[in-house]
């Protein structure tokens, strides 16, 4: 039955069955993102707020709750209820805008994604609807009057769900065929009284129409005589929806209602609010008693006792269908599950059911937040022919410099409601994690912002809708060649015109790092954010007032893996093309200057180990050359681990470039090798090409498996917990700062305050670092071992301490003895009710003592990564 997936997916990558062209691609927001924002001080939350989205048209796309659109966002399918007592039609996920959360943006809903497929031929998804009014104000207010000190306030905090009063509402999507979709509805009654229930399951058109644009015409949809509703698309043949039986179908228009938000004339009569306003506030003459629009929504109302179900039928189809909920329906939806469960059996063969339900869980997750996305800069910034120009302003803004970026996609986002964008680094990890179900969406995604419509013509690669420019972690190279040698290990054979094609389009940006990035010309980088938000005591992206900057520990080494990845994919294509041996030779010499600037001074002056405390660190160089290092112990120091590569036996008889460099080093450049002797050294074989001397990983080892430093029982903090009890104060000039061990949410408003890596665990550093130590494991074997943990006088080689930092990251969301999954935390709702406690969320990290999850609670695109370490886990082997 696994085979039914797979043969699906061939069939996919072969052209012969558009199977992706319906799925999970709407977005859970679309309000308050830089897309919407027409703002002259880009501040896109006051913009485009929550209170907007009900009744303004989008430019640039759409969005639902746990809805499905096609692969172009031309029609739209959601569903929005109402409980007889809210005072909004819940059409969409609530949160708070960054200026409004006490740490920065956060969803207030709970919904859950349960099930999905590389196909998205079976798609299922929870919603938690509360039986009460939504407490949309109490929850602004109660995070308002909250400091940075305090957790947040959230919707489980408000009592809403006490004594079960609330709907489990399932969302089930089951594919016929790639443009025949059952859908069914399932609510059920958790409380203790009956209680109404409003179900609108809701077609409609993204507003293309409304902007001018030449030769765009409005598309139509109607009520035909069998009570479907008739959808023509633009590029789409016609669609039908049918319901089972629905108590009347509603039909308005996808347009702003002006009169309510600008107290300006209405361009129609029936505007997007429409549904809203009938529902809700029970106004007849908003809908359009004609039966046609570019909206639409059948309505379904139900009295759902204590404890009962009720179920609503659909069915969106290019194909007429004179009996559409006949028994084939409910068959269809109990096989696709069944296949769905077989395939993802299949990818870790001997795992527990506990495992597999994370697992399965975790690569559902990543498959629901692949959403359309799209934002044409050039056409953002010069504005429509039909609405007001945009202010001059809008080309001051430095994603000005992106006007030739042009986004039209369906992309891996980082998390569907918090980030519903891309995001670079994000996205290299969620392709790797893609690889482990779908190699072909994993190299797509992993391609895709290094292609012609993304890249700018320096060749630096677009970091985030918020700010294109920055300069994110270059580990395109890294992804690109795990997703090869995933796909070898699973497959037997890897895609080397893929790896190919990767390699050219990293080599421009290899180029842009080296010439935009190193600006002194040292070969220490100071790459900026570098997407470790608040990780060091001073904002490494800007100079201080004195003039004094900040060389990044992580800087250097971030492009020194860079070199190493690309070493490796040339390497290997090397194996049946030589041409590749020159370029291969010219990333090794790269490599050492980059590993000899981090490591001895140079010309430079300085070196980024300190010898004294056995650590990398970051160093603040003055305006009078003097230099002093900024001694916090974090994750940033921690990155040169991450450039390594170990070569097995084959390798380093193929290429002999490898000791020819290292001998012409020795020669003409001795002085680059004091610290770098075991470069190339062979044991039983292989060779090793690391940044970090086998003496010196020694020491860092000693902190790094110390739990009073960096080992959790979670896995790997951002920051050692040794500043809990000494806070690390440093002044500059006029400028003093302190930074201290803080497990979860951010202390300070560095980048909005969303993000903390001043101490909890990040899963995609975990991630990278259980790579390097089995690198070094590989090399070095029984030959290498370190205490784990320090001090508990039980040593173990890197290789087999690599498989238990991965047990520790999963035990975030299995069952303790106990039976609670640290992640729920102490909510007592989450850890206990059964209706509950064994639901999986990702969230973006995790407490660094307790490991209770934080920030946002989607963020399965690089959490994720836990589905391969259950896969390391079972089979104690690497890919």
């Amino acid at each position: 039955m696994p085979e039914a997936e797979s043969e699906r997916i061939l069939a996919r990558d072969q052209g012969r069955e558009h199977w992706d062209l319906w799925g999970p691609y709407l977005p859970e927001r679309q309000w308050g993102t830089v897309r919407e924002d027409y703002s002259a001080n880009g501040d896109a939350w006051t913009y485009f707020p929550h209170d907007h989205a009900r009744s303004r048209a989008y430019r640039w796309g759409e969005d639902g709750l746990l809805g499905i659109c096609d692969s172009d966002c031309r029609l739209c399918f959601s569903v929005a209820f109402w409980n007889g007592k809210d005072h909004i039609l819940k059409e969409r996920p609530f949160g708070l805008s960054n200026p409004e959360g006490n740490h920065g943006e956060d969803i207030k809903d709970y919904f859950y994604h349960l099930d999905n497929t590389p196909t998205h031929s079976f798609m299922r998804g929870l919603y938690k609807y509360p039986q009460t009014e939504f407490p949309y104000q109490q929850l602004r207010e109660a995070n308002a009057g909250r400091s940075r000190e305090e957790p947040e306030y959230e919707l489980v905090d408000t009592g809403i769900f006490n004594e079960g009063r609330y709907f489990d509402i399932v969302i089930e999507y089951a594919k016929f065929s790639p443009t025949d979709i059952a859908i069914r509805i399932i609510a059920t009654n958790r409380g203790p009284d009956a209680a109404p229930l409003t179900i609108l399951p809701t077609l409609w058109f993204r507003n293309t129409w409304s902007w001018g644009e030449e030769g765009v015409t409005t598309p139509e949809m109607h009520l035909t005589p069998d009570g479907s509703i008739r959808a023509t698309p633009w590029g789409l043949p016609v669609h039908q929806l049918y319901g089972d039986a629905p108590d009347e179908v509603l039909f308005t228009e996808n347009e702003t209602n002006n009169q309510r938000l600008f107290n300006a004339p209405n361009a129609t009569q029936y505007v997007k609010d429409a549904f809203h306003e009938y529902i809700v506030n029970g106004k007849k003459d908003v809908v359009n008693p004609a039966n046609s629009g570019t909206k639409s929504a059948m309505v379904f109302r139900r009295m759902v006792e204590p404890g009962q179900t009720t179920v609503v039928n659909l069915r969106l189809t290019e194909h007429p269908q004179p009996a559409p909920f006949s028994t084939e329906f409910d068959a269809l939806f109990k096989l696709r599950e069944e296949e769905s469960t077989e395939f993802y059996k299949a990818i870790a063969p001997g795992a527990s059911e506990e495992d597999l339900r994370i697992q399965k869980s975790a690569l559902a997750g990543l498959l629901w937040c692949k959403k359309f996305y799209f934002f044409p800069v050039l056409l953002w910034l010069e504005g429509d022919p039909t609405m007001p120009k945009p202010p001059a302003e809008r080309w001051k803004l430095p994603n000005a410099f992106w006007k030739e970026m042009h986004a039209h996609d369906v992309i891996s986002m980082p998390d569907c409601w918090e980030y519903p964008y891309f995001c670079a680094w994000d996205l290299m990890f969620q392709s790797v994690a893609f690889s482990l179900i779908d190699s072909q969406t994993a190299k797509k995604q992993n391609l895709l912002l290094r292609g012609e419509r993304y890249t700018s013509p320096s060749s630096q690669m677009p970091a985030y809708e918020w700010a294109l420019s920055d300069a994110n972690p270059p580990i395109g190279g890294w992804a690109a060649w795990r997703i090869y040698s995933i796909e070898r290990g699973i497959k037997g054979v890897g895609d080397r015109d893929y790896l190919k094609r990767a390699f050219n389009k990293l080599l421009m940006g290899y180029s842009w790092w080296a010439n935009r990035v190193d600006q002194t010309g040292d070969n220490v980088f100071e790459g900026g954010f570098l997407g470790l938000d608040n990780i060091g005591v001073f904002d490494r992206r800007y100079p201080l007032p004195d003039g004094s900057r900040i060389e990044q520990s992580d800087g250097t080494s971030w492009m020194a893996t860079y070199s190493l990845n690309m070493l490796n994919i040339a390497l290997e294509l090397a194996r049946e093309d030589p041409i590749y041996e020159d370029i291969a030779d010219k990333f090794l010499n790269d490599f050492i200057y980059l590993a000899a600037s981090v490591n001895a001074k140079g010309t430079h002056g300085f070196s980024l180990w300190d010898d004294e405390d056995g650590f990398y660190y970051d160093v603040l160089r003055r305006p009078d050359g003097s230099v002093e290092y900024l001694r916090t112990r974090s994750i940033a120091g921690l990155t040169p681990l991450f450039a390594v590569e170990s070569f097995g036996s084959e390798v380093a008889d193929l290429f002999p470039l490898m000791r020819k460099r290292i001998e012409y080093f020795q020669k003409h450049r001795p002085h680059l090798l004091d610290e770098l002797h075991h470069i190339g050294k062979e044991i039983d074989g292989r060779r090793l090409v690391s940044l970090v001397p086998p003496e010196r990983l020694r020491r860092i080892c000693e902190r790094l498996f110390d739990e009073n430093e960096f080992l959790s029982p979670h896995g790997i903090r951002a920051l050692s917990r040794y500043y809990l009890d000494h806070p690390y104060t440093f002044t500059e000039g006029t400028e003093t700062e302190t930074l201290s061990y803080s497990p979860a949410d951010s202390p300070v408003g560095m980048f909005g305050g969303n993000s903390n890596w001043r101490g909890p665990v990040w899963i995609p550093m975990n991630y990278l670092l259980i790579e390097a130590l089995q690198k070094f494991g590989f090399y070095f074997g029984d030959t290498f071992k370190v205490e784990f943990p320090t001090g508990s006088g039980n040593e173990m080689n890197l290789w087999d301490i690599s498989i238990e930092l991965q047990k520790r990251l999963v035990s975030i969301f299995q069952q303790d003895e106990n039976g609670k999954r640290a992640f729920n935390g102490d909510v007592e709702l989450f850890q206990n009710d059964p209706h509950w406690k064994d639901l999986l969320i990702f969230n973006e990290y995790f407490n660094g003592d307790t490991g209770a999850g934080v920030g946002a609670s989607h963020q399965t695109g690089w959490t994720a990564l836990i589905a391969k370490m259950i896969r390391q886990i079972h089979t104690f082997q690497a890919d």
